[in-house]
């Protein structure tokens, strides 16, 4: 199943460079769902990421870390492309040599990417929703968040590895997944979590290059 995610994506990273470019670029891969229009652009600052640096005991359940992490190099074939991770959605290991994009995505992100994204401390939402009420929740969590964590921390993408009506966050080495959209309990692991987590944290992923279509 997870090789079909990655087949219209290849060219795409392939033509990129590695981690950490600063250029933004929208166009036709931009999936983002748009901020308010009375929002204003930015700029991460330490003060105001998170409450904590570790694991916050009944936040999430801490995941054991894979071995320190490695780019895998991308090829003409994408099977050798992909990675075995310890746990669904991952939440440590090796992954792709750049981070997608931040924004909501409704069409699938592979978990090679979003890896490289924890890595960074961003947060990753994944859902498996089974109607437009609980979709247009999660929606509504997202655009509440503050804007700093939303724009410059937090990938949220579907995935169908997890159970039906589900919802699953993930940071380095932290999991957490739940039925249904609770609004609270994703703001409290953000609160906890968001810019903290990672062996690269507090990187922005507004600005990296690779996004996905889905629009």
């Amino acid at each position: 199943m997870r090789s079909g995610l990655v087949t219209g994506l290849i060219l795409v990273i392939m033509a990129i460079g590695g981690c950490g470019s600063s250029e933004d670029g929208d166009g036709d891969l931009a999936t983002q769902v748009p901020p308010s229009p009375t929002a204003t652009v930015s700029t991460p600052q330490e003060p105001i990421l998170g409450s904590g640096g570790a694991y916050v005991e009944g936040v999430g359940e801490k995941q054991e870390l894979m071995p320190p992490p490695v780019h895998v190099d991308l090829n003409d074939n994408p099977n050798d492309d992909l990675v075995a991770y310890n746990s669904v959605p991952p939440t440590s290991g090796n992954h792709w040599s750049t981070p997608v994009r931040c924004g909501f995505y409704i069409q699938p992100v592979p978990d090679e990417l979003v890896v490289h994204n924890m890595e960074h401390s961003n947060i990753v939402v994944s859902y498996n929703l089974t109607s437009q009420d609980e979709f247009d929740a999660l929606v509504a969590v997202y655009e509440d968040l503050p804007e700093i964590w939303r724009d410059h921390f937090t990938v949220v993408r579907p995935y169908e590895e997890i159970g039906d009506g589900q919802v699953a966050l993930s940071t380095w080495g932290v999991l957490d997944r739940m039925d249904g959209v609770d609004g609270e309990r994703i703001l409290r692991f953000f609160e906890h979590y968001v810019g903290r987590l990672g062996p690269e944290g507090g990187i922005s992923c507004r600005g990296t290059q690779v996004s996905m279509p889905g629009g």
